[in-house]
């Protein structure tokens, strides 16, 4: 049996005439089980890029073979699957017939042939690859719906109005996973996608290092354990919602995903649990009151949908609360979580639109962009990020974020950082005010 536990971190005290509330809610799931006993319940689909750029370098359709066969052999008994190749059109390329198919010694060793047949020719329109794993997904009843799509180029044989609209109809319907090998893709497009499918994007910048991570995505979709799980905001008369985003492991805005739960409640999808731990900023506008007034100002619980017709259930809870003060040493006092994590927001966003900037040939913006990054790096202890950042600018000083943009830069590398400047550093916790 899966439980769930959720600690609400924050500053409850506000300044008179203040009105914004911050909180960290931090969701913990432990004792999900594991092994043949789940993986009734789990459909997986690996859509492999097979356009004709997938042939320079030749080991990299070879790679993306090996990768598959990986990830099939790694599906437990008792999982649905299949596998689809992508181009400008998309194909299924087992089972042979549409829909499903049971994983088995058998199964998975003929799939592993299929695999062996793909050939690289024709372009890239990765909406057709998704809707068709969507409609594979649709022949199945398993709660777990995981995608792994791999691609090495830009989503050329579709305007982004058509990913767009596709992307609106598949959410919700399965989490992907998305990986772009070499450096001819789109991060930007990759991230949107993944983002609104609830699941991670990552480069492999060489072709040999698909196998182990496309193991490791088959293996953690293995052990999700719960479906469908959605954050349950509640807000009181006249407050309002300014964000709700999953800030670790990875960010993730999940704002504009919300379905409105009369009355005056809002769910936010978070997809498929295993025992893991996420965390999540809240930020509430509520109506102003004066010092010594307190109120409810959220209450947070974790609910997934009933099966055939039976009732949904609250897997936990956590309140959300505002006190008005006069004393300043307790109203100027920023919780150190939400401090973090506004941080960590900080950081990506910093990356993002100094590498943005890099491209358009704004140096002014780019360079300090990029030095409030490495000014943020070292301050939150992101050592990562920082030797991803020094590839790109060279530092004078970190401290201060002083920083000159290199005058050449690999492509491999400003991806990279790119990429994972939206992965976060959990923050170690002290004190919580549970619900």
């Amino acid at each position: 049996m899966t439980d769930f536990s959720v600690e609400v971190y924050q500053n409850e005290y506000l300044a008179a005439g203040s009105a914004e509330v911050n909180a960290i809610v931090t969701v913990t799931s432990t004792g999900a089980p594991t092994g043949p006993s789940v993986s009734g319940g789990a459909a997986e689909v690996i859509i492999v890029d097979c356009s004709g750029s997938m042939h320079v370098p030749r080991t990299k359709l070879a790679s993306a073979k090996q990768a598959t066969a990986a990830a099939i052999d790694t599906l437990r008994d008792g999982v649905e699957f299949a596998v689809v190749a992508g181009t400008d059109e998309s194909r299924l390329v087992y089972p042979y017939q549409h829909g499903m198919v049971v994983s088995s010694p058998q199964t998975r060793a003929e799939a592993k042939e299929a695999v062996t047949k793909l050939a690289a020719n024709g372009g890239t329109a990765i909406g057709k690859w998704l809707r068709l794993a969507d409609s594979l997904f649709a022949t199945s009843a398993a709660p777990m719906r995981h995608a792994i799509l791999l691609t090495d180029g830009q989503n050329m044989h579709e305007t982004p109005r058509q990913l767009a609209r596709t992307l609106q109809e598949v959410a919700g319907h399965f989490v992907c996973d998305c990986r772009g090998v070499g450096t001819d893709w789109e991060v930007k497009e990759l991230r949107t996608i993944a983002d609104t499918l609830l699941g991670t994007v990552d480069i492999v910048a060489e072709p040999e290092g698909l196998e182990a991570d496309f193991r490791a995505m088959a293996a953690s979709a293995m052990d999700k354990a719960v479906a469908d799980v959605a954050l349950r905001l509640w807000t009181p008369m006249g407050a309002t919602v300014k964000f709700v985003k999953q800030v670790e492991p990875t960010l993730a805005d999940l704002t504009a995903r919300r379905v409105e739960v009369p009355p005056r409640s809002g769910d936010y999808p978070t997809g498929s649990w295993g025992s893991e731990t996420r965390d999540y900023h809240v930020c509430v506008q509520v109506p102003a009151a004066a010092p010594g007034e307190r109120m409810l100002a959220g209450r947070v619980s974790l609910v997934v949908p009933g099966s055939a017709g039976a009732e949904e259930q609250v897997l936990g809870k956590g309140r959300i609360l505002a006190v008005w003060t006069e004393d300043t040493a307790l109203s100027t006092r920023i919780n150190r979580e939400v401090a973090h994590y506004t941080g960590q927001a900080e950081l990506a966003s910093a990356i993002q639109e100094g590498l943005e900037a890099r491209k358009a040939g704004d140096v002014e913006t780019a360079t300090a962009k990029l030095g409030r990054a490495v000014q943020l790096a070292t301050e939150t202890g992101h050592t990562d990020t920082a030797k991803l950042l020094s590839k790109v600018v060279d530092v004078e000083d970190a401290r201060t974020g002083t920083v000159r943009l290199k005058r050449k830069v690999e492509t491999v590398d400003e991806m990279t950082l790119d990429t994972r400047s939206s992965k976060t550093m959990r923050v170690r916790k002290k004190q919580s005010t549970e619900g």
